[in-house]
């Protein structure tokens, strides 16, 4: 009786599997990155005994926006497809007489069922459905447990380091290769794959990749904290770093990477600061006297306070003195020179006079021109003309023909004053730079840091 029951299983199993199929799968969420297919069934459906690993000619198959879905046949990769739409199923394999004409449905059947006969009443292979989330997955979180070495350089004062920095930030990515990522991490798996299965592992491989591309950043040239104004170059650096792992074994690439200001350790961000102040000071003579005298009056009140009585303090003051005075006066001397040394600043060409002061007479007019007027020649501080009083030397500014001017016009080519130039005066001791597009970091004449508090 067994025979019978074979040819009853697969007559049973030929014709419950006529019936045509419609595969769908929902809005795949942020957390799941790989879902089986399902069918659409109702309680009106008379598709219920259908074998599940079994796909008919005819069947539909629907592929959503931001999903990618793959057929699989006998453990085989067998259709690709990431352009939403509806499709139909034709592998010239699990035939239907509801596809194709009843006469050739009915042949394609019988061969179906002679198949299952010679297995035992079972279909002679399995064929499912899979679809994967191409979206971008965002909010990756990253950050170095250990500090990752990175060599710091200032092009303004020339001085390189290695510092060691912690990271912080998120990253996202995309599946941009699904049958590799099928093929080497999700597998023949059932119900969904989720991002929670790797994101430990792919945040491992970040870190690993993250010293290497900070190494190729700093070919730039940069400071620490410049490094968030670079992420797009970080990027390119970390998939080149993690083609082999990520895109080649996974089918995922980086899309995006947020960075934190990296923090530098008390020790390496003092020694940078030091540095900093060092090449300052260095082109320096008059800041270096400055700042020797300083420590010498602030030796003065350490002195006063000695513990053994101020006259010990002083005396021992008094050795120091002796040793660091000739310095000062070196410094000073040096100061003088170069302020001896530097070429004068020409002056900006004054306004044409209006009229000659007499015959065969060429020359400029000196004074100041005023701003509300126009009035030209003025030497007092309030105008001749309209009583406008002369403006503030903090309001000159420096046209890009390279004059310096007053008023709203360039005196020497006539170019209106750009609106919001920066303009910057020291507020420590009045320094102003030759290019107010362009200033220091620290004022060279008293080593104040240019910030907000100095725009004018």
């Amino acid at each position: 009786m067994g025979l019978i029951k074979v040819l009853g299983d697969a007559v049973g199993g030929t014709l419950a599997n006529q019936w045509l199929e419609y595969y769908y799968c929902d809005s795949l969420p942020q957390d799941v990155l790989m879902k089986e297919a399902q069918k659409k069934t109702s309680n009106r459906s008379s598709n219920t005994r259908g074998d599940a690993n079994i796909i008919q000619n005819g069947s539909r198959i629907a592929v959503a926006d931001g999903q990618c879905m793959i057929v699989m046949d006998g453990g085989k990769v067998k259709e690709v497809c990431a352009e939403s739409g509806e499709y139909t199923y034709d592998s010239g394999k699990q035939s239907s007489v509801f596809y194709g004409g009843l006469g050739k449905g009915l042949v394609d059947s019988f061969h179906n069922f002679t198949d299952r006969f010679a297995f035992g009443g079972e279909v002679p292979g399995v064929q499912k459905v899979y679809y994967f989330n191409t979206k971008e997955i965002l909010n990756n979180m990253y950050g170095t447990p250990n500090p990752v070495m990175f060599r710091a350089r200032d092009k303004e004062f020339n001085i390189s380091m290695t510092c060691k920095l912690r990271i912080n930030g998120t990253y996202t990515y995309r599946i941009t290769d699904p049958i590799a990522f099928y093929i080497n991490l999700a597998g023949n798996i059932s119900g969904e794959y989720k991002r929670s299965q790797i994101d430990q592992q792919l945040k491992n491989d970040f870190i690993d990749a993250l010293g290497p591309s900070l190494a190729v950043l700093a070919k730039i040239d940069m400071l620490p904290e410049e490094i968030p104004f670079h992420t797009p170059e970080l990027k390119d650096a970390m998939n080149s770093m993690l083609t082999e792992k990520w895109a080649t074994q996974r089918g995922i690439t980086i899309e995006s990477i947020q960075m934190n200001p990296p923090s530098l350790t008390p020790e390496d961000l003092k020694k940078l600061q030091d540095m900093q102040s060092a090449a300052t000071l260095g082109g320096n003579a008059a800041m270096m006297a400055g700042t020797m005298t300083a420590a010498t009056a602030a030796a003065m009140q350490d002195a006063a306070k000695n513990s053994a009585g101020a006259m010990t303090g002083f005396m021992g003051m008094g050795f120091a003195q002796q040793a660091g005075s000739p310095a000062v006066n070196n410094l000073a001397a040096m100061s003088m020179q170069q302020q001896g040394q530097q070429p004068q600043q020409t002056p900006p060409p004054a306004a044409p006079a209006a009229a000659p002061a007499a015959a065969g007479v060429v020359g400029a007019v000196a004074g100041w021109t005023c701003p509300k007027c126009g009035k030209t020649g003025n030497t007092g501080k309030f105008c001749a003309d309209c009583g406008e009083k002369r403006p503030e030397e903090d309001s000159a500014w420096t046209c890009e023909c390279g004059a310096k001017n007053q008023g709203k016009f360039c005196q020497n080519c006539g170019k209106p004053k750009p609106a919001g130039a920066p303009l910057y005066k020291c507020d420590k001791c009045g320094w102003e730079p030759e290019d107010p597009y362009h200033p220091p970091k620290f004022c060279p004449e008293c080593g104040d840091i240019f910030d907000d508090n100095d725009k004018v």
